[in-house]
């Protein structure tokens, strides 16, 4: 069965200014910024279904993971928890997701072949994550498709194959590969970073769970 994310985007501020006391209210719900299922980034952000899918030893060391419910969560954001009777219930800050260190690699190498093209300056980019491998690595490679598919399960890490332009690596992920800048996260943090610019970094979270 598949497992999907919810959540909220909650913001810190007193009704008033002249209140002492501030309290968390739900700013936008996830599902208007948010509506992929990606494994991968749930592992990487939360440490959900973090095992690159056929591993059972952790992809990530994740950004936030098993925090609960926060005990001062909105009214709004805790129904809708309790109504939805999601699982594994966590939260991060705007303020820690400008402080990560996005370069920090995987625990483990991934299983699946990576393709890098060659840049304008000779450099080598991570161009694509092969779910399935392409023709063009299985001909490269000579391996059967079982054995070219999870091509990292079945050679040493940071074995290469050269084609022109073009290398396939096995070899590790960094977060940004599988939480890109440009990627599906960026409405998320796009409105985070918004709020935070109006009522700071640690005034922002997003609360999340998961179901089945």
């Amino acid at each position: 069965m598949g497992c999907d994310i919810h959540g909220f985007i909650e913001c810190r501020r007193g009704y008033r200014d002249y209140e002492n006391d501030s309290c968390w209210h739900a700013a936008i719900n996830l599902d208007h910024l948010y509506d992929a299922r990606d494994y991968d980034a749930f592992g990487c952000l939360f440490g959900v279904r973090n095992d690159f899918g056929i591993t059972n030893d952790r992809a990530f060391e994740p950004l936030a993971a098993a925090r609960g419910l926060p005990p001062d969560v909105s009214k709004r954001v805790r129904d809708l928890y309790e109504d939805h009777e999601g699982h594994s219930p966590t939260s991060i800050s705007w303020a820690e997701v400008e402080k990560a260190d996005w370069d920090v690699l995987s625990l483990q190498p991934d299983p699946y072949v990576h393709e890098y093209r060659r840049s304008a300056d000779g450099s080598w980019q991570l161009y694509s994550r092969h779910l399935g491998a392409p023709q063009a690595f299985l001909d490269l490679s000579g391996c059967p498709p079982d054995v070219a598919d999870r091509a990292g399960l079945h050679f040493p890490e940071g074995t290469e194959w050269l084609d022109g332009d073009r290398l396939f690596r096995t070899g590790r992920l960094r977060r940004k590969d599988v939480v890109r800048p440009d990627g599906q996260w960026k409405p998320v943090w796009t409105v985070m970073r918004t709020l935070a610019g109006l009522h700071g970094s640690e005034a922002i979270r997003l609360v999340v769970w998961f179901d089945s």
